[in-house]
């Protein structure tokens, strides 16, 4: 199975900092080392005068202070749950290299388990019923991986418990794959189901507890303007067993981000979706709320400042934190690559003392999506340079092979990573957990 998000990396090393504010106006950074691993709470100070937008962290560690020239802000975004409970506690994310694994090892996990002779059918079938949330790219190449995973790999040690398995894939949209052309929507679609993958789109989850989650389909659960009663308390929604469930619905904002409140932001308003959470979770209907999704940059990407209403100089924003003012872009690796190598040229100009004047332009150069069994989609009908083609099936896949090993950087990835796919293709993946 593939991890690739360029989103967000995680904290690993004994040198990173985690970052708790940003000084605009005294240029530094509010910061603690990384370790040892710190486990802390945010509160909100107590003093009379205190801003309330400020987070203390009380733990182990002290705080200090880091002094710039020139700020990069690149924090990533976090997962979207839309406050629904127990997503946090239950769910898998799939954003970095330590979800991969845990997933790998939850997927060997129930297996496991079921294989134990002890085990009734109905309850191995519930351990083998696995659940992904979310029909975006993300969510479609977990479940073909995951598919190719326990047809390929796994039904050759376990060939009587491979036929129990069951993948679902749900989401709240019509389709999957909404940012495709609609014909390749169908194509992943049709894929799919004729490989035994369920799709049930327009379905929501109310929550998530231990081993099960309750899903309804759109259209259940409104208000009675009689009875002035929420429907979707009634308890004959039906609840899904899993064995695992996987939670890909999107990004949530960087609590520093939240933190910052300096610099203009982008509050973002999705009336359908977010007043649909809101009652669910709260049982009462409070309308559409504003999140805060991101900064505001320029088209030369620096952070927007709220109280002069321009630009900081010194001060850029790219990826999923920041959002360019009056031409938004969708959160994913090819914008974010895309403006890395904007400000690294920016600032290389400025070291150099070059004029650098040109504003920042995306250009868009396809989508790609993986739908198992060495088939993809490819899109590049909304392209800006180039053939607006479109392609499916093993050619989509040869491109969507070649844009990842494109992102291995290193002349030694360059090397092991095609050797690894030679030798998962002709000896098969290997099931040991590590």
């Amino acid at each position: 199975m593939h991890c690739f998000d360029a989103a967000l990396a995680e904290l690993v090393s004994s040198v990173e900092l985690i970052f708790h504010l940003i000084d605009f106006k005294h240029k530094k950074l509010i910061c603690m080392p990384a370790t040892p691993p710190i486990v802390f709470r945010s509160e909100q100070s107590s003093a009379p005068n205190a801003d309330p937008t400020m987070v203390t962290y009380p733990g182990s560690g002290s705080k200090f202070q880091l002094h710039y020239d020139k700020l990069v802000i690149a924090v990533g975004a976090y997962n979207q749950t839309f406050n629904i409970p127990g997503v946090k506690e239950h769910a898998h994310f799939l954003k970095d290299i330590k979800d991969a694994r845990a997933i790998r090892t939850r997927v060997l996990e129930c297996f496991e388990q079921a294989n134990q002779p002890t085990i009734t059918d109905a309850d191995r079938r519930k351990l083998l019923n696995f659940c992904i949330v979310g029909g975006g790219p993300t969510g479609v190449e977990f479940g073909a991986e995951l598919h190719d995973f326990l047809h390929s790999d796994l039904s050759k040690h376990y060939p009587t418990l491979a036929r129990l398995a069951k993948i679902t894939l749900y989401d709240v949209a019509p389709v999957i794959l909404g940012s495709f052309d609609t014909g390749l929507q169908e194509y992943a679609t049709k894929k799919f189901r004729r490989e035994g993958i369920r799709i049930l789109t327009q379905h929501h989850v109310e929550r998530v507890e231990a081993g099960k989650m309750v899903v309804t389909e759109e259209g259940e659960g409104k208000v009675s303007p009689f009875l002035c009663l929420r429907l979707s308390r009634i308890s004959f929604w039906p609840t899904v067993n899993f064995g695992l469930l996987v939670w890909s619905t999107g990004l949530a904002p960087n609590p520093l981000i939240q933190a910052i409140v300096e610099a203009e932001k982008d509050p973002k308003t999705n009336r359908s979706v977010l007043a649909s959470v809101t009652s669910r979770s709260q049982n009462k209907l409070d309308g559409p709320c504003m999140v805060t999704r991101c900064l505001i940059t320029d088209d030369n990407l620096n952070v927007v400042m709220k109280e002069t209403g321009a630009p900081d100089p010194d001060v850029w924003a790219i990826g999923d934190a920041s959002l360019i003012k009056g031409a938004p872009l969708p959160a994913t690796a090819q914008v974010a690559n895309q403006k890395a190598k904007y400000v690294t040229k920016k600032l290389n100009d400025i070291i150099k003392e070059r004029a650098h004047t040109k504003p920042f332009e995306f250009h868009n150069a396809g989508s790609l999506a993986y739908v198992g069994d060495w088939n993809a989609v490819f899109d590049r009908t909304k392209a800006e340079r180039g053939p607006k083609t479109k392609e499916t099936g093993r050619l989509a896949w040869l491109l969507w092979r070649s844009a990842y090993f494109t992102k291995t950087l290193s002349l030694r990835n360059k090397i092991l990573v095609p050797m690894y796919w030679f030798l998962n293709w002709i000896f098969g993946r290997d099931l040991s957990r590590f």
